[in-house]
């Protein structure tokens, strides 16, 4: 009787004590089980002969389930077995082209519609490693990201970069019936009249997981966008974590965001691949068109990134804000006022926040729904993937290191700089034809002699509870409307205009806005003026729109360090308030077309929300 009693007793008290003292143990183990899940995958997908890649799954997924729909576009919608005839078409069309060399690299430069899907998947069947190109940027970026991954072709163009481009040799192909431009290529008819007969396996032969796969660019401290090597065992390892991403076959995804991007990609396009969703493709994010969307075609699953929930929950509010099949959201950098404001107008969604980046060797996801959490530390998980936080002067812009030269670890509570070991199973490749942006993301004698990791260059925090949050971004690259912006590009293009001597850009933070906004403190040349018109067309014309400072702070001087580095971190503390600061500041304005004084009285419907920036 008495065994019985403690029985009884301890089937009361221990799920009691495992929920008081280890609350989250169970999606512990949850989570556990799924990294185990992920490596049992991918690993015997690297053990499969011939070598097995995204474009084998894809052609899998189209032999399973050849009639179910993969991609829906406005009125138009694509099977499986459409999307595979229509690539095989394009791949047959390139294939006959005299200007098309089997297996070199191409240059996307196209919006989002299922043209730029089908168009991957035929270079995929035709070996090409891909080049994902930002359509937002111009002239000297865009030959920049053209040619640092040795690209060949050209999928689209603009008129004003084809000079440059034809004394490189380069082709361009055109997804058009006509075009009258010389040295551009219409493709549309020859794919129309192509077979659509499947291409030999041959052609791909000689790819391994080595091989590059795309080129996805992100901002750096070099002045231009880097492109990030993705090779093959990258897209194989996120296939095998997208299949626990909580997404299923029956699901519906929302894919907005740009596929030259590593969410629209690799998440949003990549991801259904290897689960078997259907695609809801839009051509851009509309907040006013978010919802609508999602009860039109039963939308079960969105992407977002911080400002997307935020854009959303700043649109007027509506009766069926809750009348939806939106069961899941995932994404990152969603602060957690938002996130709880977005729970709240739209109902019972799991927000799913993981943290990554494109050339990256380590992520986390919250996987227990901790609000404003980035992931949790796991055991089993920093085993695998070894990083750790370490102390990081932002006035030296370096990490702290002790007596004996290595890195100090930061205490929990502390915000430190992200690193992570590089290892076979987390490697680091690295950025197309730049050693030296490599090498400077490549932190070496960290705790020990002869050790190397991968420095991230974010700032995180890891609490008692073991959550870890994202805190900020280190070094010359702040994040603004979803995208990264690089300082020294800006001062570039600013320094080009004829009255500007000296440009020092930052990001600095606005109430109620994810991310950074960007400000320049310049100096005049002498004997010239500032003019706020001349400066806003320069602007307009060399910028897209999130890399434009939104405020100009003029100066007599840019100030620099001893070593001529330019000092950020008191203009940042300034920020744009006029009451702080004595020197000149302006603000673009869209509607004037030009840069305006910036007054008290603007700086607080700013700071107050009355202003949307």
């Amino acid at each position: 009787m008495f065994v019985l009693s403690v029985f009884l007793a301890s089937l009361v008290i221990i799920p009691f004590a495992l929920k008081t003292f280890s609350p989250y143990l169970w999606m512990d183990i949850l989570y556990i089980a799924d990294l185990v899940r992920i490596m049992v995958k991918f690993v015997s997908r690297r053990r499969r002969r011939p070598l097995f890649f995204v474009l084998d799954r894809f052609l899998e997924q189209t032999a399973a389930h050849p009639d179910k729909r993969f991609i829906v576009f406005e009125n138009e919608s694509y099977s499986f077995m459409d999307a595979d005839r229509r690539s095989n078409k394009i791949a047959n069309a390139l294939q006959a082209s005299s200007k098309y060399e089997p297996g070199c690299t191409v240059a996307l430069f196209m919006g989002n519609e299922p043209a730029y899907m089908f168009t991957w998947l035929a270079l995929a069947k035709l070996g090409s490693p891909v080049a994902l190109l930002n359509h937002n940027i111009r002239s000297k970026s865009l030959l920049h990201c053209f040619s640092c991954c040795n690209a060949q072709v050209l999928w689209e163009s603009l008129e004003e970069v084809l000079p440059s481009l034809r004394e490189q040799g380069v082709s361009i192909f055109l997804m058009a019936k006509e075009c009258d431009t010389p040295g551009i290529d219409s493709l549309t008819d020859q794919v129309e009249k192509a077979s659509d007969s499947p291409l030999p396996h041959s052609l791909r032969s000689h790819i391994t997981f080595k091989t590059p796969a795309v080129y996805i660019y992100t901002s750096g401290t070099t002045g231009l966008p880097k492109a990030a090597v993705v090779n093959h065992n990258r897209l194989l390892i996120a296939l095998a974590v997208l299949s626990s991403n909580g997404v299923t076959s029956d699901d519906n995804l929302y894919l907005n965001l740009p596929l030259y991007h590593t969410a629209g990609f690799i998440v949003g396009f990549i991801g259904p691949i290897e689960t078997g969703s259907t695609i809801i493709l839009r051509r851009k994010f509309s907040a006013s068109q978010f919802w609508d969307d999602c009860r039109k075609y039963n939308v079960t699953v969105v992407q977002y990134i911080g400002e997307v929930l935020r854009y959303l929950c700043s649109t007027p509010k509506r009766d069926n804000d809750k009348d939806h099949k939106v069961r899941l959201a995932f994404g990152n950098g969603v602060r957690a006022e938002i996130w709880r404001e977005f729970l709240h107008r739209f109902g019972n969604i799991e927000v799913r926040e993981f943290y990554a980046s494109t050339e990256g060797n380590v992520g986390f996801v919250n996987y227990v729904g901790k609000i404003g959490a980035v992931g949790r530390v796991n055991f089993i998980h920093r085993k695998l993937f070894p990083y750790t936080l370490i102390k990081y002067d932002t006035e030296r812009d370096e990490p702290v290191r002790d007596a004996n030269g290595f890195c100090i670890e930061s205490a929990k509570g502390e915000t430190g700089l992200l690193v992570s070991k590089i290892t076979d199973l987390a490697p680091f490749v690295g950025y197309a034809q730049n050693e030296q942006q490599t090498e400077k993301k490549r932190l070496r004698n960290v705790l020990k002699k002869g050790d190397l990791y991968f420095n991230s260059g974010d700032l995180l925090r890891i609490d008692k509870d073991n959550f870890i949050y994202f805190q900020d971004r280190v070094g010359d690259t702040f994040r603004w409307k979803g995208e990264n912006v690089a300082t020294t590009e800006v001062a570039d293009i600013l320094t080009l205009a004829d009255c500007i001597k000296e440009a020092n850009v930052y990001g600095v933070q606005i109430p109620g806005h994810e991310g950074r906004v960007g400000m320049a403190a310049v100096a005049v040349k002498e004997g010239a003026q500032f003019d706020p018109s001349k400066i806003f067309s320069h602007v307009v014309s060399y910028l897209p729109s999130y890399a434009r400072p939104r405020f100009i702070r003029l100066q007599n001087a840019v100030e620099v360090t001893g070593t001529f580095k330019q000092l950020k971190v008191q203009l940042v503390k300034e920020g744009f308030d006029p009451g702080c600061i004595q020197d000149p500041l302006y603000i673009l304005d869209d509607q004037v077309k030009s840069y305006t004084p910036m007054t008290a009285q603007i700086y607080n419907s700013i700071v107050t929300g009355g202003m949307k920036l």
